[in-house]
């Protein structure tokens, strides 16, 4: 039988490793307890987004889309076990954060004066 605290910690532990990532990720806890940061994080507000380069923007959706297949696959596997899924509030938080990506790197690209550098913009964001 599978120990669900053991589950949830080497998975749980993928979050923490994205060095390069980690002031980009750092903007969203809201915790001091190094122990509970997986449980308190927020999703991105669209505000925080814009002030966000647009290779930082790139890098971050893909962060979450690693982070939202995680949280499936996490999901999948302990209810296979007939665990309960912990915290199923994550799940949304991401998908949100995905979508005011998405919606800041459309407004950049609708705002981009170049009509082929917009139309380009464009076509990288609807390949995500």
């Amino acid at each position: 039988m599978w120990n669900q605290d053991k589950i949830l910690g080497k998975i749980g532990m993928h979050l923490l490793d994205w060095l390069t990532l980690k002031p980009i990720l750092l903007d969203v806890w809201d915790c001091d307890n190094e122990h509970y940061k997986i449980n308190c994080w927020r999703s991105w507000k669209a505000s925080e987004l814009r002030l966000k380069a647009w290779d930082d923007l790139h890098k971050l959706w893909y962060v979450m889309l690693k982070e939202k297949n995680m949280l499936m696959t996490q999901r999948q596997m302990l209810h296979a076990q007939n665990f309960r899924f912990p915290n199923p509030e994550r799940l949304p938080k991401v998908r949100k954060s995905m979508c005011r990506i998405k919606h800041v790197l459309t407004e950049r690209a609708i705002e981009e004066l170049d009509p082929r550098r917009s139309a380009e913009m464009k076509r990288m964001i609807n390949a995500l």
